[in-house]
């Protein structure tokens, strides 16, 4: 356990010596000329081959109590021992001890640019097997790796849409950008952990060291297996550290086992259902106004609408849409909606909530062609009529709660943007639809019952 212990101080330890030979260096580069400091940079010197040789000590611990090979250390190993007794030759150098009359002829500054590539050799050794060989690389563009002479497999994006999911290649478009993102970094022809390479149909096949990788059930999956163990478990796949496959990614490639991971065909050929997709779809979320710009409204006309009682705020300094409110104007009612018209192109979200309108308001609010969100709730109106809202491009958001809304719900699949409709404590039947449109339109009932937790029960 000590042994364990003194050896993961290596990564702490490790960067002592390279931070004494890097302030040997510079003062060296100081002093070039005067050549008055030369018993400050050999003290320093010996405190560099000092905690080298700690260094050293502490990295040997690490490699026989955690399992690395020798041939993944030794570079790394050897280098460090020969920066420690070049550190102590530096420190002879600079101020020569009886004996030591060999090293006074070498030049310093040839001598200092070896310890310079030594610890940066050294270092690099040291990286590569923390981070891997292409650890500084791997964030480099294609055509700046193909330049330097490292292979470059190229990483396909997973990009489908609501039109074209059904045509996409199963494999080539839909499981490959998946593991050439997540999993080749680790397991491709220049770096084949474990046997196992994933960057094409034929290395999957052949599978690695523990053998098959693929089965004819994700459970009985080696592959599929290690995406789902612990992050901390040491056969996690990728390995903490590395860009992680999402729940949706995971579930994906389980469904693609369990269809007999084809290689071959569309994803409509393969059997797999939409809804393994639609969290890849292109995101289509209502920001709370419509993305797209307007003039801005008169200030003169907005003064005169705030002393009539309304509210009327902006809804972010990036674009000209309003937000208004009626919340301290309770008497507000049908033909007071000509107040708004001066600024009715601004208009994203209109809160009549509490209000005195009726069902006449519909064909008023039809006039508005950017509205977006409108709240009714806590009104007497009906709904009758509200089908004349259907044709306002940007409306998602309509808020019936608390209202007398009556009107059967399959009037709101005519309705073009419309994503969300609050019908608690409405005259609607709760137990109806949660949803139009192949889930496109929300009903939201509310009512909901949280369940009980200890802390409810007591008394305070």
């Amino acid at each position: 356990m000590m042994q364990q212990l003194l050896g993961r101080l290596h990564p702490l330890i490790v960067h002592l010596p390279i931070g004494f030979i890097i302030l040997a260096l510079l003062l060296q580069w100081y002093d070039r000329k005067a050549n008055d400091w030369s018993k400050i940079i050999s003290l320093v010197y010996f405190w560099a081959g000092i905690s080298a040789v700690m260094a050293c000590i502490s990295g040997y611990l690490q490699y026989q109590s955690e399992g690395y090979s020798y041939d993944s250390v030794k570079w790394h190993l050897w280098s460090g021992i020969i920066t420690a007794i070049f550190c102590f030759a530096m420190h002879l150098k600079l101020v020569p001890k009886k004996g030591a009359n060999f090293l006074v002829e070498a030049p310093i500054s040839i001598l200092s640019v070896v310890a310079f590539i030594l610890i940066s050799f050294t270092g690099h050794q040291g990286g590569n097997i923390t981070h891997g060989e292409e650890y500084l690389v791997e964030p480099l563009p294609n055509a700046v790796k193909s330049m330097l002479g490292y292979e470059v497999i190229e990483e396909k994006e997973l990009a489908l849409t609501e039109e074209n999911w059904e045509k996409a290649l199963v494999y080539e478009e839909v499981i490959q950008p998946i593991l050439s993102s997540k999993c080749v970094s680790c397991h491709n022809p220049k770096k084949d952990k474990g046997g196992l390479l994933l960057h094409s149909k034929e290395g999957i096949l052949k599978g690695g060291e523990s053998g098959d990788v693929l089965a004819s059930h994700s459970e009985e999956s080696e592959l599929f297996a290690r995406m789902v163990l612990p992050m901390k478990d040491d056969d996690h796949m990728p390995p903490e550290g590395k860009k992680q496959p999402t729940k949706e990614e995971i579930k994906l490639i389980a469904a693609w086992m369990d269809a007999g991971h084809p290689f071959e065909g569309t994803v409509k050929e393969s059997g797999l259902k939409k809804d393994l997709f639609t969290s890849f779809f292109p995101s289509k979320s209502y920001k709370g106004h419509p993305e797209m710009e307007v003039l801005e409204a008169s200030q003169d006309s907005i003064q005169s609408i705030e002393k009539f009682g309304i509210y009327v705020d902006p809804i972010s300094e990036s674009t000209h849409f309003l937000s208004v409110s009626c919340i301290n104007k309770p008497d507000f009612k049908d033909e007071d909606f000509e107040k708004l018209i001066p600024i009715r192109q601004q208009i994203a979200q209109l809160d009549l909530g509490g209000t005195q309108v009726t069902d006449a308001i519909f064909e008023k609010l039809v006039q508005l062609p950017n509205l977006s969100t409108l709240k009714l709730d806590n009104t007497s109106l009906t709904g009758n009529g509200i089908v004349a809202l259907k044709n306002l491009e940007h409306l998602h958001i309509i808020n019936l709660s608390g209202s007398s809304f009556d009107q059967p719900t399959d009037i709101f699949n005519s309705f073009k943007t419309l994503e969300k409709v609050y019908l608690f404590e409405t005259k609607v039947d709760k137990n109806g639809p949660k949803s139009l449109k192949d889930g496109q339109i929300v009903l939201d009932y509310g009512g909901y019952d949280l369940p009980p937790i200890p802390s409810d029960s007591i008394i305070y």
